[in-house]
């Protein structure tokens, strides 16, 4: 039997170990650096596999090495991200979040369970591939500065150092069954915005006494869409959204100050360091030519995501080969933002989707939301793909 074959047979035959430990991490999310028992659950598991890791990185964290035959010869890594959201789940379902408020809600329970499948079955298959697997289990993706800076930084990437790198994130609008990949710039960096607009409080029926930073607030607001449409390149991808706007006055009461979060994403470090001063002069300077004064703080978060693109192209191929052509895809440019950026400017890497969508089954909410589900069949095609591209690369 051919080493491909013998990944989908195994893949398959550890599908209902898949499906427990996906329903367990379902059911006990934790946020971001409270991974604890998560941590637990993960170092238990490597140890009934035989697998030995290192944890305690970026506090939760874990690696662990799987050591084929030469194992000096070639590095490779895996990654999978451990912490959830804080939503609550309406989902009825068996293995419905059992603890309130707190929900894997962006699929991270399904990216450590196909870790671990994947490194159950490379551990059982080490005589047949030279080299080594670093499996990398990171806490807090989904809260700045990230858990993959933290862990770059405690030496996840060294002792051995990784020539390639590979990670996945679940897709709930591609089919389960389905993967698929973007070469070169895929997601976008994100910076969390923070405008604080002080005025004059008082009764608004009196505004001539007052300086309103309600009126002053919507003034910037507003001129601060000329970023994106009068200011970025018009061939570089480019959003500045604000999604909270608070003023605690009443119909009759003008507040004394006005805040305002939103982020700003990207796709280019300089651009987004001019836009970073241009957000603040603007914002500034209304202000000032009204009466007032704002107070910016901008939270520099990750940095664009970047799949290199001979990795990338190895890796499609490999899925192809895996999985069939018809069952790989060709993804968009995401203005979402993914913290495997840090590894991506590190190593060369590959960041690719698993489709785990499915219309007949109602599986079709989408990522940070209380509805949203995986198909579970995915699990068995992430962790069996996972332990493909894993060898595939080793065998360069």
């Amino acid at each position: 039997m051919s080493l491909i074959d013998t990944i989908k047979q195994k893949a398959a035959g550890i599908s209902e170990e898949l499906l427990a430990i996906r329903r367990h991490l379902h059911m006990h999310p934790e946020l971001s650096m409270q991974e604890e028992a998560t941590s637990a659950f993960i170092r238990k598991k490597l140890t009934e596999y035989g697998i030995p890791f290192k944890s305690g990185l970026a506090v939760y964290g874990i690696v662990g090495l799987i050591e084929g035959k030469n194992p000096s010869k070639r590095v490779i890594a895996l990654r999978a991200d451990m912490d959830a959201l804080p939503i609550h789940e309406k989902n009825e379902v068996s293995y419905c979040s059992q603890n309130p408020g707190v929900m894997h809600a962006c699929g991270h329970d399904a990216h450590m369970t196909c870790l671990l499948g994947a490194a159950r079955i490379l551990h059982e298959l080490k005589e047949q591939f030279e080299g080594t697997v670093k499996l990398i289990f990171q806490p807090s993706e989904e809260k700045f500065p990230g858990g993959a800076s933290m862990m770059i930084k405690e030496g996840a990437l060294q002792n051995p150092s990784p020539q390639e790198m590979f990670g996945q994130h679940v897709l709930p609008t591609l089919e389960a069954g389905k993967v698929g990949f973007k070469p070169g710039k895929y997601m976008a960096s994100t910076d969390e915005i923070y405008l604080t607009v002080k005025g004059k409080g008082g009764h608004g029926a009196t505004p001539e006494m007052n300086v309103d930073p309600v009126l002053i607030a919507a003034h910037i607001l507003v001129a601060l869409q000329q970023i994106v449409s009068r200011n970025a390149p018009p061939q570089l991808p480019a959003v500045l959204s604000f999604g909270r706007f608070i003023a605690e006055g009443r119909t009759n009461i003008i507040p004394n100050e006005v805040k305002l979060d939103g982020t700003l994403r990207t796709f280019d470090e300089k651009w987004r360091a001019e836009a970073h001063q241009k957000i603040e002069r603007m914002a500034v300077s209304i202000a000032e030519s009204m009466g007032g004064s704002c107070e910016v703080f901008i939270d520099k978060g990750y940095p664009f995501l970047v799949n290199d693109e001979t990795v990338t192209a190895e890796a499609k191929q490999a899925a192809i080969e895996y999985l069939g052509a018809g069952n790989v895809v060709d993804l968009d440019l995401r203005m979402t933002a993914e913290d495997f950026a840090y590894y991506s400017q590190q190593v060369p890497s590959c960041f690719y989707r698993l489709g785990t969508g499915n219309v007949e089954k109602g599986i079709v909410h989408n990522l940070h939301t209380d509805r949203f589900d995986v198909d579970e069949s995915s699990l068995e095609t992430g962790a069996g793909l996972m332990a493909w591209l894993a060898v595939n690369s080793l065998k360069k």
